[in-house]
């Protein structure tokens, strides 16, 4: 398939660069991932302790009452955003690795063309109707290949927006939740 071994060298190149993108993108996310957890966990520990700080500071019975309660009282807004920015990250993630590979693709179809026409170069005399038809063969499969992604760019797209619009809603039914509890605790607390 290689005319020249600085060709051979040049392709196993290339693909050893394919390799560090797709290994710096996978490592770039899971960094992402951790800076988000630890994040996470740092705020977690720095709310405990003001809850902490606020439970010494209770008077009576009544506040006890109305801080237990609020402890109890799920943070899906926090929960949501969480989710979220997760999403997010792998989303990022997918996005790259979807452009690497079609990027890995397009250099294959290129080397496979150019391979072709090195054949057809130096085909013998008579078989112009065999490569005729392995021109075709590839235009085709090049073809379906286009239309399929294409199709599934659009499925992406097409799923992509739906499920951003069920979290929105998501989002909001927490939101409207978490502000009609704190509404409720505000008048039982009064």
């Amino acid at each position: 398939m290689f005319a020249t071994p600085e060709r051979a060298l040049a392709s196993q190149k290339a693909a050893f660069d394919a390799l560090l993108a797709v290994q710096n993108t996978a490592f770039a996310g899971f960094e992402k991932l951790v800076d988000l957890h630890l994040k996470v966990t740092k705020a977690t520990f720095e709310e405990a302790s003001l809850k902490a700080q606020e439970a010494f500071e209770l008077k009576d019975g009544q506040e006890a009452l109305a801080f237990v309660s609020s402890l109890a009282q799920p943070s899906p807004d926090k929960a949501l955003a969480y989710s979220k920015h997760i999403y997010d990250i792998v989303a990022g993630m997918q996005t790259e690795f979807a452009r690497l590979g079609e990027a890995q693709i397009a250099e294959q179809h290129r080397q496979i063309s150019e391979a072709v026409e090195q054949l057809a170069k130096n085909a013998p005399a008579g078989s112009e109707s065999a490569l005729a038809m392995l021109k075709s063969s590839l235009a085709t499969a090049t073809s379906a290949y286009e239309s399929v992604t294409k199709a599934a760019k659009q499925a992406a797209e097409m799923a992509e927006s739906n499920l951003t619009a069920a979290a929105n809603a998501t989002f909001k039914a927490a939101a409207d939740s978490s502000k009609s509890a704190r509404t409720r605790r505000t008048a039982a607390a009064a």
